[in-house]
């Protein structure tokens, strides 16, 4: 009975830690940093402020990403020490602060929400370079659009 109170008793504790903006499992999710802020990718539904989804149908895309093999002709690269051994022992991810954007990867694609197509060519909004261990080309896929918003298309001018 004693062991049942106790369970209970640290229950909230739990709660209250994954509503305070935690996982129950800690460690350093990708992320980026912005100026003083940063977008990280959460597992937590109801801590985005951002929700993406992928899709492999490139017509119902709102937002298409490439992947390059070329760092220099990217909108956005992420690399870190393949080897591992000076960026793995350094690096503990972005701080969180009051500015920090979640952004979360959704299984079903919303219409009120950034549809991403990932192709390794193609026209696109936004071109990535991924060479990491610690993160997906999915992932860096969706920090761009959670960093940046889907791109608004113009309507064509009536003249």
């Amino acid at each position: 009975m004693l062991r049942l109170k106790i369970l209970a008793s640290a229950f909230p504790l739990l709660a209250a830690a994954m509503f305070a903006g935690g996982d129950l499992l800690p460690g350093a999710r990708p992320c980026l940093a912005i100026g003083e802020g940063s977008v990280q990718i959460t597992s937590l539904p109801w801590q985005a402020q951002a929700h993406v989804s992928f899709t492999g149908d490139p017509s119902l895309a709102t937002v298409r990403v490439q992947l390059t093999d070329d760092a220099a002709a990217a909108d956005f690269a992420v690399l870190d020490d393949i080897d591992g051994t000076k960026a793995q022992a350094t690096s503990h991810g972005c701080a969180i602060n009051a500015a920090t954007r979640f952004v979360a990867i959704s299984a079903g694609p919303a219409a009120s929400r950034p549809i991403i197509y990932l192709s390794p060519g193609g026209p696109a909004d936004y071109r990535i370079f991924v060479a990491s261990k610690r993160f997906s080309a999915r992932e860096a896929a969706a920090l761009i659009v959670g960093a940046h918003g889907a791109p608004r298309r113009l309507a064509a001018a009536a003249l």
